[in-house]
């Protein structure tokens, strides 16, 4: 139910942002720059994670493809702030779903499935797929 809210609240957010627009537009390559800024973001958040045990260990669609659907699934440990990092998500994949939008962006379809598990490994989450 928190995770529902965040999402409206970045959702509602975007909304504004994308509502309130001036005569400036950014070209392809100044929306790529925000996502690629919003992904090392993520990242570093993610990579900042430890775990001791499985049970510490989710996964989150990330991304968004041209026809639907998330790029990939990130692994991370919950010793993180979840909030903070479903937040970002959350905006990551509404920006790129817009940006593919604005610019035409193609992609394969294929549907990219979530790890079968994820795992503890040497202190770090890890994939199983």
């Amino acid at each position: 139910m928190k995770m529902i809210k965040n999402i409206s609240k970045t959702i509602a957010l975007l909304a504004i942002v994308f509502g309130c627009t001036n005569n400036t537009e950014f070209t392809k390559e100044e929306d790529l720059a925000e996502l690629t800024a919003l992904q090392e973001e993520i990242e570093l958040l993610v990579d900042s994670g430890v775990c001791s045990e499985n049970s510490n260990c989710e996964s989150i669609a990330f991304g968004s493809k041209a026809c639907g659907g998330p790029k990939t699934y990130l692994v991370f440990s919950t010793s993180i702030n979840l909030e903070l990092l479903q937040q970002k998500v959350a905006t990551y994949n509404a920006l790129e779903n817009s940006f593919n939008k604005r610019w035409g962006i193609i992609s394969d379809c294929s549907v990219v499935l979530p790890p079968t598990s994820v795992t503890c490994v040497n202190g770090k989450c890890t994939a199983i797929y």
